[in-house]
């Protein structure tokens, strides 16, 4: 091929023309909003279990770990001598009213002798007087019955609550009194309280963007578990602290969530629940209604020390680099407060032939592109209409 030749083909084929890049239009997409923050589940009632009385420690009656119910026995004592103690008691009450009988009889002729010439004023008050200290040595002597009762009524020590229990601090054989500390401890199961500090800044932004929606119906609790999962269940906010933490400038909110028992373990192994008391855990506060935002696709911001940008189609089809804020956003759908404008063209494909006033070629986006954005929406506005938002079983993918 002759030298004449090459020029001439590249003479045909003309300079390089502007960069291809694919557009969409900036449109008004609803968005569900959402916030992340480290939080601790807790359960909301706690029991930590002590000995009533000083006794032997006869049989414990639960199993360690396992759950148990209001009511169930976990330890019994010796009871004997609360038994005699309480029979004694009951010997003495028996013995002050056979005297209290007596007493009111001698009461009684000392009243009739009044009216006599052998009757004495001071021998009817002196029997009245004795009368009634009998009576008051029969209501002291019940008094003591009932302690007895109490205490040997202390032999047996009973769940207050149903939830699971813990290890046991004392085996059988050895002597528990009040003084002997903790013997085991329970905590409730079933809802779990979800406690997160938030910062004051951002505590007030939750409050103006809420608080006219609904307040604390207008949101709901995710959770997402130390492994990574999206727990099943949703929860419920419910309570905002009155104090400010001084040394944090946070503020504890707290929400509850179901806790349900696993399906699929046997019964021997007992009711197995995904939240733990104690266990750290990422909360999601999302709203239940979503928002229309001005929306554009994650992939078209870039981000340089000076913030985020996007690339619009300017006239003459000239690439035009737009300084961009960007408001609550979901992994696919950036939401953008200011910098744009409804309608604007922004490129979101090509981006890395682009420069600041070079002209482009537009096209449309790609059909994947375009999807993602309808699909966004199709999502959000079933989640409007309440199909995505509810309690999922315990354990279920979200």
């Amino acid at each position: 091929m002759t030298l004449a030749t090459i020029v001439t083909a590249e003479a045909q084929l003309g300079p390089a023309g502007p960069p291809a890049v694919g557009v969409i239009e900036a449109v008004k997409r609803p968005v569900t909003e959402s916030n992340e923050f480290l939080g601790r589940i807790e359960a909301p009632n706690r029991v930590s279990v002590v000995a009533r009385v000083t006794a032997f420690l006869e049989k414990r009656s639960f199993v360690e770990g396992a759950e148990v119910k209001t009511g169930d026995m976990l330890y019994q004592l010796e009871r004997g001598p609360f038994e005699a103690d309480l029979e004694s008691k009951k010997a003495q009450v028996a013995q002050l009213q056979a005297t209290l009988v007596n007493a009111k009889l001698t009461t009684d002729r000392a009243r009739t002798l009044l009216g006599g010439p052998a009757g004495q004023q001071s021998t009817y008050d002196a029997a009245v007087a004795n009368q009634q200290s009998l009576e008051a040595q029969v209501q002291a002597a019940q008094a003591q019955v009932q302690l007895s009762q109490i205490n040997l009524d202390y032999t047996e020590i009973h769940s207050p609550i149903d939830g699971k229990i813990g290890r046991t601090a004392v085996t059988e054989g050895n002597v528990v009194s009040p003084s002997s500390g903790v013997l085991t401890t329970i905590v409730s199961q079933d809802p779990m309280y979800v406690t997160f500090p938030v910062s004051v800044r951002e505590a007030l932004t939750l409050r103006e963007r809420y608080a006219m929606r609904g307040g604390f119906k207008a949101v709901v609790i995710k959770v997402r578990l130390p492994d990574g999962r999206l727990y099943g269940q949703t929860g419920q906010l419910n309570f905002v602290n009155n104090t400010i933490a001084q040394n944090t400038d946070t503020i504890s909110l707290r929400g509850t969530i179901p806790n349900p028992a696993m399906q699929g373990f046997s019964a021997t192994e007992g009711a197995v629940r995904e939240l733990t008391d104690g266990e750290f855990v990422t909360v999601m506060l999302e709203g239940v209604q979503p928002v229309d935002v001005l929306a554009i696709p994650r992939s078209a911001v870039l981000s340089d020390q000076q913030g985020e940008y996007v690339f619009t189609v300017g006239a003459d089809n000239k690439a035009e680099q737009r300084r961009i804020q960007l408001g609550q956003s979901t992994s696919t759908i950036a939401a953008v407060t200011s910098g744009i404008s409804l309608g604007d063209k922004v490129i979101v494909e090509g981006l890395q032939r682009v420069r600041p006033g070079q002209p482009v070629a537009p096209g449309p986006a790609s059909a994947l592109i375009q999807s993602s954005m309808k699909t966004t929406a199709e999502d959000a506005r079933t989640q409007k209409d309440g199909g995505a938002i509810g309690p999922k079983s315990a354990g279920s993918n979200p």
